[in-house]
């Protein structure tokens, strides 16, 4: 398909544009956050912070997947022929999804992080859970490994589905039960993770998403950089 091909390649330019600044957004505010979490020694701050350093490596592994797009002229991921480089295309599509996944629970738990503390804090007498970061790194490698073990568009958008109401809810959740002082804040979590959405999905499936994929990258260049300026306004008021 000659026309996805090409629209791969001239869109190549921008794509390496808009993760250097996600990614270089991501770093400033891992790297910015750190004297407030060893000040503060606030785990909450800790899962914040990682969480973007998270979304880094995610965006640089998926610019590198759409250089093995446009560098074997390949129209879809799984596509990439196993016989070239077999480990490559694997690998880089399991490190992408999973390191994007985990970047959104640990963006979750640094929300969550007080209110389940304090949960804990209660149910001392009952029989110990599972750790929940444990948890969040297993369903992260569970959705990364079907994310590689399947070769169909269809299934990619099924599977985001499926992980996109699982979070949603737990957002919505903290919105109803949580009392958040930075409801605005919040409100670009939300919009944070439903756009990280769309970023996965036109990964797998460029065609998918064509005509709203200068919208999506926009959007979420913006979301970014309004979370690096309050990040940055909150360290010089400390």
């Amino acid at each position: 398909m000659p026309g996805i091909e090409n629209l791969l390649i001239q869109n190549f330019g921008t794509e390496i544009i808009y993760s250097f600044v996600i990614i270089l957004t991501s770093l400033i505010i891992y790297f910015s956050t750190r004297e407030i979490y060893e000040l503060s020694n606030y785990k909450g701050v800790n899962y914040f912070r990682k969480s973007f350093l998270f979304f880094a490596i995610a965006y640089f592994f998926r610019v590198f997947i759409k250089f093995l797009l446009v560098y074997f002229n390949e129209s879809f991921i799984v596509d990439l022929n196993p016989e070239i480089f077999p480990l490559l295309g694997v690998l880089s599509t399991f490190l992408f999804v999973y390191f994007s996944t985990i970047a959104v629970f640990y963006l979750l738990y640094s929300l969550m992080f007080k209110k389940w503390e304090n949960q804990k804090e209660e149910k001392k007498d009952k029989k110990p859970r599972i750790n929940r970061i444990y948890l969040f790194h297993l369903i992260s490698f569970i959705i990364a490994i079907f994310s590689i073990s399947f070769r169909g568009a269809l299934f990619y958008v099924f599977l985001n589905f499926i992980v996109f109401l699982t979070i949603i809810s737990f957002f919505v959740k903290i919105s109803r039960d949580n009392k958040l002082k930075n409801k605005s804040l919040h409100t670009l979590y939300i919009l944070l993770f439903i756009f990280w959405t769309f970023n996965v999905i036109e990964v797998f499936i460029p065609n998918f998403l064509q005509k709203t994929v200068l919208i999506i990258y926009l959007s979420s260049l913006a979301i970014f950089l309004i979370i690096l300026y309050k990040v940055l306004r909150k360290c010089g008021a400390n």
